[in-house]
């Protein structure tokens, strides 16, 4: 138990620090935007309550992919396949970013 609040903690103080560095903060606006919008999408499109078109939206940006909620309209699966492309990318930046900030991971240098 103790070293999930470790983790929490690590967490929290990433996001924390990360904010302060405009590119991080950026990236976590744009994340949270995506996600907002494919769940409007969702909500909107395939008729889903909003709670289950956010957890569709952050299941399939971190691609886990339960199966339980599967878009069946036609403009539903043309928009998942943007999503994935543009989201993932978007996710696995900021996860990189956040591992940087929090220490659990160095930071990338730039070679010329």
């Amino acid at each position: 138990m103790p070293a999930f609040f470790l983790l929490l903690y690590r967490f929290f103080r990433g996001l924390w620090n990360g904010m302060k560095d405009r590119d991080f903060r950026n990236l976590f606006l744009w994340l949270i935007t995506i996600i907002l919008l494919g769940s409007w999408f969702y909500a909107r499109v395939e008729g889903w309550g909003f709670l289950d078109a956010v957890y569709f939206s952050i299941v399939t940006l971190a691609t886990v992919g339960y199966g339980d909620l599967v878009p069946q309209t036609v403009a539903g699966k043309i928009f998942t396949i943007f999503y994935i492309i543009i989201g993932i990318g978007m996710l696995s930046g900021f996860i990189i970013l956040l591992a940087e900030r929090s220490g659990l991971m160095k930071k990338t240098e730039k070679k010329d």
